[in-house]
């Protein structure tokens, strides 16, 4: 929303109703992922080892399921890897001048790279559970710096950030930093 030019004060009800719209969905669509697995752990049916999302929908709706799981995958799978790339070129952008300007082609540089991972390391299952746990870092620590940027005056102005708001954020970030330090010994 930055990049897009809105920002500030006046913009507050847009970034809102944004997030609370992302809230919404990803809280959706992982409800009813949970509520899938569920179904199909209740029954007792056997989850495979080597890739237990897809036994689900293997299991919930057949080799239909088998082939929407992979369409989901992929879809996740790109929209991460461009997400993860627009994000982490524009925290650059800041370092140097030369990368503002070729901001898209750092971009495509940083899809040819993840893809280049890929395939040189391969198993799409490992890549997934170490990308998780690495996020499952990274998440924790941007919240840490929001939390802190929203008590500077200089940064966010005459903006006042509830203290039971910055209580349950540093809440969240505590569970959110020992969740990922437990995937992180779970994951060897």
């Amino acid at each position: 929303m930055i990049d897009a030019g809105i920002s500030g004060p006046e913009s507050l009800p847009e970034v809102n109703r944004s997030a609370v719209t992302g809230i919404i969905l990803t809280a959706t669509i992982r409800i009813l992922l949970f509520l899938a697995a569920l179904g199909v752990i209740s029954l007792g049916l056997p989850i495979d080892p080597a890739n237990p999302p897809a036994s689900v929908f293997q299991h919930a709706a057949g080799t239909f399921g088998y082939k929407v799981f992979g369409i989901v995958m992929w879809s996740a799978a790109i929209t991460s890897v461009v997400g993860a790339a627009y994000t982490s070129v524009s925290f650059f952008k800041s370092f140097h001048p030369t990368i503002e300007q070729r901001s898209n082609y750092v971009i495509v540089g940083f899809i040819v790279f993840s893809t280049l991972i890929f395939l040189v390391v391969g198993r799409p299952i490992t890549v997934l559970v170490w990308a998780g746990t690495i996020n499952g870092f990274i998440l924790p620590i941007g919240l840490a710096l929001i939390l802190l940027a929203s008590r500077k005056s200089e940064i966010v102005k005459n903006y006042r950030h509830p203290l039971w708001l910055q209580g349950a954020g540093w809440l969240v970030v505590a569970v959110m930093t020992l969740f990922s330090i437990q995937t992180l010994f779970g994951a060897n």
